[in-house]
């Protein structure tokens, strides 16, 4: 069935387009092999299912819930334990983009990779669910997630308060780190459960997984200049 988005998921969509511009696989990885081209190959994919969701949440194609339900399907899939494991002690070597961090705060780590697992299996399962009544209005549940703010409140008015929004800072910056993030940003103190999220307007739940997502990527990818 296709439908028209809400501008609820906007700001989460942007920073996953800021996540994208630099997902491994975007450019030639030359000289990778082993568990460092698996892993990178898993995160081409992910990206290239996470720029699929990221156009129909920014209103740029038609919403699809089938395809968004494929899309979340194939992230959850690479998610959890699937994706730790490719990140063994001693594969940060060349050309490698993985940063010590992974190693150093296991924990952490792990508990991102799980993240995009349930996050996405929630959006899966809320693909189908109604998202509001076009680019301008926003759900009664999706208002409710953001405080009551409407979508001009909290984007501002046109691309100068989009830019103000995010003054330059990176996507954890503006999403916040870990899962909390958007729950903050949008005046919630606590992020809803992966149940509520299957409830809830698939910009919900797509929110928690560009949030993880760019959590990751700041985290623990190395930055090129």
């Amino acid at each position: 069935m296709i439908r028209t988005v809400t501008v609820a998921a906007a700001a989460s969509a942007v920073a996953a387009g800021l996540w994208l511009s630099a997902v491994p696989g975007a450019s030639a990885h030359g000289g990778a092999t082993g568990i460092v081209k698996e892993r990178m190959d898993l995160m081409k994919a992910m990206g290239d299912s996470m720029k699929t969701l990221t156009a129909m949440m920014q209103g740029k194609a038609p919403y699809d819930a089938e395809t968004v339900r494929r899309e979340a399907e194939a992230i959850a899939k690479r998610g959890g334990d699937d994706l730790v494991t490719l990140f063994p002690e001693g594969t940060a070597h060349d050309p490698s983009e993985a940063l010590p961090a992974i190693w150093t705060e296991p924990a952490r780590f792990n508990s991102l990779a799980d993240d995009l697992t349930t996050y996405a299996d929630a959006l899966a399962k809320a693909a189908d669910n109604n998202h509001g009544g076009g680019m301008g209005a926003p759900s009664a549940d999706m208002n409710a997630m953001m405080g009551g703010a409407s979508a001009q409140d909290m984007m501002g008015a046109g691309s100068g308060g989009m830019g103000a929004m995010m003054g330059g800072a990176s996507a954890q910056d503006m999403m916040g780190a870990g899962s909390g993030g958007m729950g903050a940003m949008m005046g919630g103190g606590s992020s809803p459960s992966p149940e509520a999220l299957a409830d809830m307007p698939p910009q919900a739940a797509f929110m928690q997984l560009s949030n993880t997502c760019g959590a990751c990527h700041d985290d623990y990818r190395m930055k090129k200049d």
